[in-house]
């Protein structure tokens, strides 16, 4: 083979792998964009906190992974407290389908500028929210207990009011950029 057409054979793989490697990119890219919260300004009903988070609340839900295969489901009755104006408290019980138990306890607390923070014991630091229209929009590090380890995934929560009584939930769980699965979750006030 002749110089030439080694350099040319060589040229052609070199562009095939950026070619390659740009789509991986720009892919990988357009897969981590989020929406946005301010595209829900009009809309209605407007989300109030402290409304739709009071008294009893069930729901029902279900982990998929990201194949889309659901993995887990499981049932949760929320009892909702106020401490104050600016502090909710959401006891969680869940009853899962395979038998099991667990529970979490979230404070949230509403900042000066409108922003909600909130803790939970298995919440790394803490989660941040947003209000906008009637959604709201929670970013968290929790850490996952999966058989006998526990994996610190982030989740990307949105929460949709669709009534006064009824409210939609999706969170994408991700680790190093990279989808592992979602929650679906239906939230009824009693």
């Amino acid at each position: 083979m002749s110089k030439f057409n080694r350099l040319s054979s060589m040229t052609k793989t070199l562009a095939k792998l950026g070619i390659g490697c740009g789509l991986s990119i720009t892919l990988l890219a357009s897969g981590c964009a989020t929406q946005n919260i301010q595209a829900y300004q009009d809309t209605t009903p407007t989300l109030d906190m402290q409304q739709f988070f009071s008294g009893q609340i069930e729901g029902w839900g279900m982990f998929q992974g990201r194949n889309g295969e659901v993995k887990k489901r499981f049932y949760v009755d929320i009892d909702a407290t106020h401490e104050g104006d600016n502090v909710i408290v959401l006891d969680e019980k869940f009853s899962w389908a395979d038998g099991t138990k667990s529970q979490r306890i979230w404070r949230l607390t509403q900042q000066a500028d409108g922003q909600w923070k909130g803790v939970a014991g298995d919440v790394i630091g803490e989660a941040t929210g947003e209000v906008v229209g009637n959604t709201l929009h929670w970013q968290y590090l929790l850490e996952l207990p999966v058989d006998d380890k526990i994996y610190k995934v982030n989740f990307d929560d949105w929460m949709y009011l669709i009534n006064k009584d009824v409210m939609l939930n999706r969170s994408v769980m991700t680790k190093y950029g990279v989808e592992l699965g979602s929650v679906t979750l239906s939230l009824h006030r009693k």
